[in-house]
């Protein structure tokens, strides 16, 4: 049963530390990345459709991401919808794609870019502290139910606590990668 509960949990902690470093590909740093347009949706005959799902997407150098759509009617379409997103830059469209030019970030933008990343590690944090929560209520329901013993249960506590305690360290070194990344010019 503990083994069970032990392995959820890493499996969990293991989950969120993944999301944030999905979460952190939406981040722009030096270079741009394709990723950044993960969450722009499009509207593909009245039904909202992820952008990479009607066009190809490639960043064909270090500030240039090319968009070319399967269909032509779907350049307009897909124009406003990245206006719409707001992801700092305007699109540049023509009658075959479109391009959209990012320029060298500032200082200012990298330092706000990297606060983000601290702000997104932080829920990280708080999604591992809630799954230590839900694993410690787990193990006092064994407990109350006389499945553990007092001293079974003080154990497993410790045992929820260490895994925390690794998950959050993992959390700490990604949110340091990432600002590390962030602030290099």
């Amino acid at each position: 049963m503990l083994t069970d509960i032990y392995t959820k949990q890493k499996e969990n902690n293991e989950k969120a530390c993944n999301a944030l470093k999905k979460e952190f590909q939406t981040i722009r740093s030096g270079k741009v990345n394709i990723s950044i347009l993960d969450n722009i949706m499009v509207d593909y005959y009245g039904s909202p459709t992820p952008l990479n799902q009607v066009a190809s997407v490639l960043a064909t150098d270090a500030t240039t991401i090319t968009i070319n759509p399967w269909e032509k009617n779907m350049v307009k379409v897909i124009d406003s919808a990245i206006k719409a997103a707001n992801i700092g830059v305007n699109p540049n469209a023509d009658a075959d794609g479109i391009k959209l030019f990012f320029p060298p970030m500032t200082k200012e933008q990298r330092e706000e870019n990297a606060k983000i990343a601290k702000a997104m590690g932080e829920k990280c944090k708080v999604a591992i502290r809630n799954i230590r929560k839900d694993a410690n209520d787990e193990v006092k329901k064994l407990e109350k139910d006389k499945v553990l013993s007092e001293d079974e249960a003080k154990k497993a506590y410790d045992e929820i606590q260490k895994a925390t305690d690794l998950a959050i360290a993992k959390t700490y070194e990604l949110v340091k990668e990432k600002e590390t990344q962030l602030l290099k010019v």
